[in-house]
């Protein structure tokens, strides 16, 4: 009987207590947010490896990285969830190098679809031509952009602007007009870029050289530079002469190439280079895209007094003999005519030594005769795999695409996608993270975005959903403007703008400023 009565008298507190512990354990309010990606294996852009987490986004920030049963999301609910069981959750790319024209193509589609979340313009020192980079700057938010914008201010068109064109030696008035422009323009830009192997940079001797990494140095931006010569047997000499330049400010070397160079080994020893200047406290980066052709305007072939169109017609008024010579020479020692793929119509497919069958002339006649310099742009082979590879595979070392909307070369398309299809799942010579690293926090370091390129709270939400096995670069150099597949779900500023292979509706991509000056 007593044990009877001990037992109901248990029963009794537990029907008593039962309501109070649920109240306990229940939370009082829930908290609405706005996505929320279920069930990915997370990587955070770092280089860590993958772990299982929820992504909870409000207000373009990722709020939570958390396990399901994290007490930090207890009562959070989602208006909308994306279920990513089986994929990658991974932080938006960073292209560091890239072309295109906002007010013409602001949506960018290219670059989503291949997980580009954020995208650099003014590179190669031709920046919108304007004294006032703030005032393009609104504009393009005003219109709107697909992914975030990162800007650079360009040596070239500083030039341009201070009239100084393609005089060698600046006048003291013109030099200190360039540099407060430039001084007055980094502001809102990120760095200087350069193209000294375009007009007019070319011109620019050593101690102009020195006087924009000054201003650069001083505001704690970068120069991204595409140096003055990239053959082989005079690469050592263009690097060096940005690494003099990395005495005063941050220096990167743009899609970082050895043309006519061959072997792994080759490769090694220029990225030795770079090693050895940051031993001696030279603060230098670099970016790639990972195809053996570039990609450029014909007036790459042609000498420093023929390039401009007035230059041009000078020389072949006078000088036809003496520039079909160099032209000949030149693109033999580029692979030969077979080498140059045309990427502008009319002739866009052809190679250069088709062209000069179907013109029945030499192939330097066509590009006298017919072309010239500003007639348009093409790919050149003329690369090595091997020696490219160690490029891209080095750990300080970011991916870019240096590739654009419409330009006729499979990188501005392909490039991350190539990546991760090629060095990750075909040859594993990348890990997966590591190929990540190199297309978020690494790039978005080298540019100084502090806050993009990493997947952690309180960053803001540029976010890809992906299975790598999935993922392919359908860009061919026949069809270069295939898009991307396998991203399926590219998130910019906690809105889905791609989703599925298509667009998703409106521009959520921000036009970026550099933080205040260190």
């Amino acid at each position: 009987m007593m044990r009877m009565l001990a037992l109901a008298g248990v029963l009794l507190l537990a029907a008593c207590g039962a309501p109070e512990e649920s109240a306990v354990e229940a939370p009082a309010t829930t908290t609405a947010v706005d996505l929320v990606i279920r069930g990915g294996r997370v990587l955070d852009g770092l280089g860590t490896p993958a772990r299982d987490a929820d992504v909870w986004i409000d207000d373009g920030r990722v709020l939570h990285v958390a396990a399901p049963d994290d007490p930090a999301v207890a009562g959070l609910v989602a208006d909308e969830t994306i279920e990513a069981q089986g994929r990658i959750v991974a932080p938006g790319f960073v292209d560091p190098h890239s072309h295109g024209d906002p007010l013409e193509t602001p949506a960018f589609e290219n670059f989503l679809a291949m997980g580009v979340t954020t995208i650099t313009l003014g590179q190669d020192g031709s920046s919108p031509d304007t004294p006032d980079l703030g005032t393009w700057m609104a504009r393009v938010e005003e219109q709107g952009i697909g992914p975030n914008l990162a800007l650079f201010v360009g040596h070239g068109t500083l030039r341009e602007l201070a009239g100084i064109d393609r005089e060698p030696v600046p006048s003291h008035v013109q030099l200190e007009t360039m540099l407060g422009l430039l001084d007055a323009n980094l502001d809102v830009a990120f760095g200087l870029s350069t193209g000294l192997e375009y007009n007019p940079g070319l011109w620019a001797e050593p101690e102009e050289l020195q006087a924009l990494a000054r201003v650069v140095g001083a505001r704690d931006r970068v120069i991204m530079s595409h140096v003055r010569n990239e053959d082989d047997d005079a690469l050592e000499a263009s690097l060096a002469e940005l690494l003099r330049q990395g005495e005063h400010a941050r220096v990167h070397v743009a899609h970082l190439k050895s043309v006519y160079g061959k072997g792994a080994e080759r490769g090694r020893e220029i990225l030795g280079i770079l090693e050895d200047a940051r031993a001696r406290g030279v603060r230098v980066s670099a970016d790639v895209y990972p195809y053996t052709a570039s990609y450029t305007g014909l007036a790459l072939l042609f000498p420093p007094w023929a390039k401009t169109a007035e230059q041009f017609e000078e020389a072949k008024a006078q000088r036809y003999d003496e520039l079909a010579d160099y032209l000949r020479r030149r693109v033999e020692a580029r692979n030969g005519p077979e080498a140059t793929l045309l990427g502008t119509a009319p002739h866009a497919g052809k190679t250069l030594a088709e062209l000069a069958t179907e013109f029945e002339k030499p192939f330097e006649r066509v590009l006298i005769d017919d072309l010239g310099p500003q007639g348009g742009s093409a790919a050149y082979f003329i690369m090595d795999d091997a020696l490219q590879a160690e490029f891209v595979v080095d750990p300080t070392v970011s991916i870019c695409s240096d590739g654009s909307p419409t330009g006729y070369h499979p990188r501005g398309h392909g490039t991350f996608a190539h990546v991760i299809e090629r060095y990750v799942q075909a040859e594993g010579r990348l890990t997966l993270a590591e190929a990540v690293r190199k297309m978020t926090s690494l790039p978005a370091a080298q540019l100084g975005l502090p806050e993009r390129g990493v997947l952690a709270e309180g960053r803001p939400a540029d976010v890809i959903v992906f299975d790598p096995a999935r993922v392919r670069a359908t860009a061919t150099y026949e069809a270069p403007l295939r898009l991307a597949e396998g991203f399926d779900v590219v998130i910019v500023n906690g809105v889905a703008a791609r989703r599925d292979g298509v667009l998703a509706g409106g521009l959520h991509g921000r036009v970026l400023r550099p933080p205040a000056d260190a």
